[in-house]
């Protein structure tokens, strides 16, 4: 569905019938992993949340004068590992692929790891079809939550958001070259960091990008990377359906949140989600976040042994639902296998898990009922026997 919105981008919003489909198959699931999935899908999209610095970043991006006549792209959120994962070029063997990494409704369809994928479908729309074959040049940004499975700290979430940017124009045109990746990340800087920031570029691989370009900006004396930018290779233009020796293109791609962090100097990913009043008001892309109060942490360690074939970060979202939002960190503190002791096959983990609410001081009768669920939970979900 194509719209137009109160500025000058138009929106085309993909609807597929098969998402529609496995969401209606998902919604009758209550399996663990359902449940899982369902919950990430109902949290709020934070880059469409006016009251959210990630909305505000976005819109200073879209405001660009270099950018306001983009399009915008609204991918599906569950999509097929073909178009994700083979139309992009990730490799066999990539961790993406698998179940550790990725969440799967069913053997060929995920939620969405990346707003890449925004290519693919943003290509396929009639309108664009007829832009291309007239030789037009096209502009299109995608943003919106991605899912991973990932660790726990205070700067990862397993959902979060992502923005992609993409431009093709004829090569009669213009002929695409590093200069204008530069120019690119240095629009984007500037229009979350401000006018004055100071940037640099690196040299970088990516995926699916050859050249790649990384930025650092300095802040607060240190340089730390935070965009990057390259141009699409011509195996994965191909795949698109466009000939490599007739279009030139740029591509870009980057988490919102790390943006965010860094703009405000905020301590824990989690405040990005508060709805804590105090917390809202801080929230300003350029001043740096003063903590409402640094709550005193409770540490647990838990020790067991399960059968080699568990996944660390499949435990990582067990821990999530049995403490949602205390959790602030789950650190390794060891891992080891001894059959002899254990038994063949087995492998001992050991985790230091800290809690910390964001908005009061834990207690630690509460702390230990909590932490013993955990483990509960960790018996029964993983067959593990704790030490």
């Amino acid at each position: 569905m194509m719209t137009e919105n109160k500025e000058t981008n138009t929106i085309y919003d993909i609807k597929l019938p098969e998402e529609k489909e496995l969401l209606q198959k998902l919604e009758k699931r209550n399996d663990t992993e359902a449940l899982r999935m369902k919950r990430y899908l109902s949290m709020p999209d934070l880059s469409r949340t006016p009251s959210s610095p990630i909305y505000e970043i976005v819109h200073r991006i879209l405001s660009q004068p270099d950018f306001k006549n983009f399009d915008i792209v609204k991918a599906p959120e569950i999509v097929p590992t073909n178009i994700t994962f083979d139309l992009y070029n990730f490799a066999p063997e990539h961790p993406a692929r698998s179940h550790s990494d990725t969440y799967f409704i069913d053997d060929t369809n995920i939620l969405r790891p990346h707003t890449t994928v925004m290519w693919y479908y943003y290509l396929s729309q009639p309108e664009i079809k007829e832009k291309i074959a007239r030789s037009e040049a096209v502009g299109f940004f995608s943003f919106g939550k991605v899912y991973r499975k990932d660790e726990i700290d205070r700067n990862h979430m397993n959902v979060f958001h992502q923005m992609d940017g993409g431009f093709l124009i004829p090569k009669n045109k213009k002929i695409i070259g590093i200069e204008d990746l530069q120019n690119v990340l240095a629009d984007i800087a500037k229009a979350v960091f401000g006018p004055d920031i100071k940037y640099r570029f690196n040299k970088d691989t990516f995926p699916y990008t050859d050249p790649s370009l990384e930025m650092e900006v300095e802040i607060a004396g240190r340089w730390i990377e935070v965009l990057g930018c390259g141009i699409m290779t011509d195996t994965i233009i191909k795949n698109l359906g466009l000939d490599p020796n007739e279009w030139s293109n740029w591509a870009f791609g980057f988490g919102l949140e790390r943006l965010a962090i860094i703009s405000m100097d905020l301590p824990d990913i989690r405040l990005l989600w508060s709805e804590d009043e105090r917390v809202i008001k801080q929230l300003k892309l350029g001043e740096k976040f003063i903590e409402v109060s640094k709550y005193p942490p409770i540490v647990r360690d838990i020790s067991f042994i399960v059968p080699n074939t568990f996944v660390p970060n499949d435990y990582f979202d067990l821990v999530r639902e049995n403490a949602p939002d205390l959790v602030e960190e789950v650190k390794l503190l060891d891992k080891y296998e001894n059959a002899e002791k254990f038994g063949v096959e087995k492998i001992s983990y050991a985790f230091r898990i800290t809690y910390r609410s964001l908005d009061r001081t834990l207690i630690s009768t509460e702390i230990d009922e909590l932490h013993k669920k955990i483990e509960e939970a960790t018996k029964k979900t993983f067959g593990a026997e704790i030490r």
